[in-house]
């Protein structure tokens, strides 16, 4: 029996565990590349560099991502217009319709601590995009939606934003980007879409963020001056983080 048939009933046997899944979709997409290079009749060279794109269709992942939402699994989400467009490939999104002054990301891995000497009380960690003189304070300002960002081109960003944002893709907040006094992501590396266009606007910007307990209209503290995250860092699993601190109002 395989997985999509062991857990086609949700209800009773919930999503499949997250290790037994991956081995799922790793063993769907080997089994699919050998079946198309086996049907080219070419080298390995020739599929992968001329002949991949072709043979491989969208429909051949798609027929994979059916087997992934039979088994009963749904995808976690990061921009809220992901979930809203396609509700039937997502987790509930519990938060969407929640009061902004009162959500806030709560990350099981973020490092939080009690207020220091200056009333910072940390509430998070990132990685750090570009090394600068100086941290970066401003209001945090969740931005999660397509209809904020036309509110944010219509009336402005308020000054001192730092924007809270779910999706690393910076195709959501790309039009009012440059606005921003800072950015916390809560995915993606230094090397995501979103990172590339704060180093190329020069916004401070901290990707990977575990954060907890950081609400709409905070003070906040991102540690901008802290070491900035490489390629070769994540490469070697190496811990390079900046912190992030709420402030005493």
């Amino acid at each position: 029996m395989n997985v999509t048939q062991l857990y086609v009933d949700s209800d009773r046997y919930g999503e499949p565990p997250a290790n037994l899944l991956l081995d799922t979709v790793r063993s769907a997409v080997t089994d699919l590349v050998r079946r198309k290079l086996a049907a080219s009749g070419g080298n390995w060279s020739e599929f992968v560099f001329s002949a991949s794109d072709r043979l491989i269709t969208t429909e051949d992942f798609l027929a994979i991502e059916r087997q992934i939402l039979a088994s009963g699994y749904r995808f976690g989400w990061s921009a809220v217009i992901s979930v809203r467009e396609r509700p039937d490939l997502y987790k509930e999104a519990e938060a969407i319709g929640a009061s902004l002054g009162a959500f806030s990301f709560e990350h099981p891995n973020a490092v939080v601590g009690p207020a220091d000497n200056a009333g910072r009380e940390q509430r998070g960690i990132g990685d750090n995009v570009v090394r600068r003189k100086d941290n970066v304070l401003g209001i945090a300002r969740y931005v999660r939606s397509s209809e904020q960002v036309i509110d944010y081109m219509t009336r402005g960003v308020p000054a001192g934003t730092v924007a809270i944002i779910d999706d690393s893709g910076g195709t959501l907040t790309a039009p009012i980007l440059e606005s921003f006094a800072g950015i916390i992501c809560a995915g993606g590396t230094v090397r995501s879409h979103l990172s590339i266009l704060a180093r190329e606007y020069g916004i401070p910007c901290l990707m990977n963020a575990k954060i907890s307990g950081i609400r709409d209209g905070d003070s906040v503290e991102i540690e901008t001056s802290a070491a900035a995250k490489t390629a070769e860092a994540y490469q070697r699993g190496e811990e390079v983080t900046a912190r992030i601190w709420k402030l005493a109002r």
